[in-house]
């Protein structure tokens, strides 16, 4: 069971194991997905399935942040109903880690992965990280050995035999790049001297509720629950745009997800290249969503409000 995902190639991974399994995707995955007219997956519906369906579902995988649209999924309580339905639980933190405060192991979570290279600006091609609870430390788990998984006192001996590190790693192939680990440790380093995830957090809400809040003041902006009214018709409406990440803080991280209207007319390109233009660093996911996301580590409140300014100015140069 998995959220369902807006065109990210995360899918191939559900897939391919799947078939490795000799069963076939479109049976064996079960997808979530809004409900009609909506962004955003509702908890309720999330424990509801898993309730329903719980008897016959092997492995509960969601995103701890869903990268398009920026929502922090309720982890803890669909971690409590897999396990009340006998279902391993495992998180794609890819968008949630260093970005939003995090209890993998008292929230009884099997495990968990992720980048580094997003919210702890390890930069592309960055070291992977892995999270496996320490109930399955004496478990014996299927797993492709590899020699930096090896206990550490007789890996260089290369025995016959396999033994792996307790815990997950365990799990490691072989030895990762040393500048990629040198670039996460630099960042590592600044979270520390930040205070970690409860001062980080604290910042990171003040800069996105400062941020939402600007762009709510824009005349282009358009309440989410008013676009359907506004926008009717494919290419109906003026051009304008709408916030699709939830408005409660307590569900979501630093990004905010701009989707543009009307939607597949090609608006967001141009509103994206005037942005770039003027120095502002979003992030487009096609066909019609910005995503913007003020990092706590280095972002300001004036960073936020030239955001909006200057969407603002990219605005009325296409309309003026």
């Amino acid at each position: 069971m998995k959220a369902a995902d807006t065109t990210f190639p995360r899918k191939y991974a559900f897939a391919s194991q799947v078939k490795a399994h000799d069963l076939d995707p479109a049976t064996a995955i079960i997808e979530v997905s809004p409900r009609e007219g909506e962004y955003t997956l509702r908890e309720e519906d999330i424990l509801e399935i898993i309730a329903k369906e719980g008897p016959s579902i092997a492995l509960v995988l969601f995103s701890g942040v869903q990268y398009y649209t920026g929502q922090w999924f309720p982890m803890e309580s669909i971690t409590r109903k897999a396990k009340e339905q006998g279902c391993i639980c495992g998180w794609d933190l890819a968008h949630a880690v260093g970005n939003v405060p995090l209890g993998l192991h008292d929230w009884d979570v099997d495990f968990a992965v992720w980048c580094t290279y997003k919210y702890l600006n390890s930069s592309p091609g960055g070291i992977a990280g892995l999270f496996v609870h320490e109930k399955w430390d004496n478990v014996e788990l299927p797993k492709s050995a590899g020699w930096w998984g090896h206990e550490l006192t007789t890996r260089f001996k290369m025995p016959a035999k396999f033994s792996p590190i307790v815990g997950a790693q365990g799990f490691q192939q072989s030895n990762p790049c040393i500048f990629a680990l040198a670039s996460l440790l630099g960042s590592l380093q600044l979270f520390k001297e930040a205070g970690m995830m409860k001062s980080i957090r604290e910042r990171s809400l003040l800069l996105t509720g400062t941020l939402e809040s600007l762009l709510k003041k824009s005349k282009y902006f358009v309440p989410p629950d008013e676009v359907r009214q506004l926008y009717p018709q494919p290419g109906s409406g003026g051009p304008g745009f709408t916030i699709i990440t939830p408005s409660d803080a307590s569900q979501r991280g630093a990004q905010l997800s701009l989707l543009f209207l009307p939607i597949g007319t090609g608006l967001m390109q141009k509103i994206f290249a005037g942005l770039s233009n003027y120095g502002v660093i979003g992030d487009e996911r096609e066909p019609d969503v910005i995503r913007l996301a003020p990092a706590p580590l280095y972002n300001t409140i004036v960073d936020c409000e030239q955001a909006v300014h200057y969407l603002e100015e990219s605005f009325k140069q296409l309309i003026e």
